[in-house]
């Protein structure tokens, strides 16, 4: 009869730790070998409280703290979202911060990438439908009456309608899900919906693809996620691909409020103040370690 696994000297609080086995195989190769490890989180939702207006979202209190405290004791660190690189280290206030050398933001879904060693973004050229479908935007969205209120969120290499401010929010969003889909379709785009809004972007890149390529560069042994809405499940899905090849993962939820995340997560947090007091914990562990 083989030995038992040994809990590790410096457990989580119950609250912060797997609830599946493949979440607490994650962990522990995480606690066990920190410097090998990746860890990659979602900026809106996830490092950031979800507001209003998009361009006042700001990192929530603690997370850059947190972040470069644990950041000199893993292999890499990756904040991977849907906006543009440079809004989310703009937002997300990252340039600069002593700890957080070597972090990596991949925005547009890993189509741009700013690391904090250049203080640069590399990006391709931007996709022609984009342009097309933000000359349409406008008057595609006027007359209807349930779509009253919505509102298109310019996001450089995609653009996103939000629905947040109609009259009845939920409505709205239902109802222009398939017109927009074929408006994106007609130009070669995809449309990727979230918590009331749908983004219309290039196809062939998402947050799966972004991660799984970024774990290759690295060569992390392992990888935690930390995502909130539908954009994450691609990194997700890449995580649990991961794991059938041999690399431990752990997935994380902030907030239980998109079922199709929060059901195959390994562990759900409070939304953004969780990421950060998990973040804050890891932190202290693989520092003492």
């Amino acid at each position: 009869m083989g030995s038992q696994p040994q809990p590790h000297p410096h457990p989580l609080p119950t609250d912060l730790t797997p609830v599946t086995p493949a979440g607490r195989d994650g962990l522990a190769a995480l606690l066990d070998a920190p410097d090998r490890a990746l860890i990659a989180l979602d900026f809106d939702g996830t490092l950031a409280d979800i507001v209003p207006d998009p361009e006042q979202a700001r990192a929530h209190p603690g997370a850059v703290e947190a972040l470069a405290a644990l950041a000199p004791h893993t292999g890499a660190l990756a904040v991977i979202t849907g906006r543009p690189a440079a809004v989310a280290v703009r937002n997300g206030g990252f340039a600069g911060v002593p700890g957080l050398e070597h972090l990596v933001v991949l925005g547009h879904y890993g189509a741009e990438r700013w690391d904090a060693v250049t203080g640069t973004v590399r990006a391709p050229a931007a996709h022609p439908g984009v342009e097309a479908v933000r000359a349409e935007l406008p008057g595609f969205l006027d007359g209807i009456e349930a779509w009253r209120g919505s509102w298109v969120e310019e996001k450089g290499r995609a653009v996103a309608v939000h629905t947040r401010r109609a009259a009845d929010p939920v409505t709205a969003f239902e109802s222009l899900r398939v017109p927009l889909a074929d408006l994106a379709a007609r130009h070669g785009l995809i449309v990727e919906p979230g918590r009331l809004v749908l983004e219309l972007r290039p196809p062939g890149v998402d947050k799966g693809v972004a991660l799984t390529e970024h774990v290759r560069e690295t060569g992390a042994s392992h990888v935690l996620y930390a995502g909130d809405d539908l954009g994450d499940v691609a990194a997700y899905a890449a995580v649990e691909e991961l794991r059938t090849e041999g690399v431990p993962g752990l997935l994380v939820c902030s907030g239980s409020e998109v079922p199709a995340l929060a059901d195959r997560a390994d562990l759900v947090v409070e939304g953004p103040s969780g990421v950060v007091r998990l973040l804050t914990a890891l932190a202290t562990i693989a520092g003492g370690a």
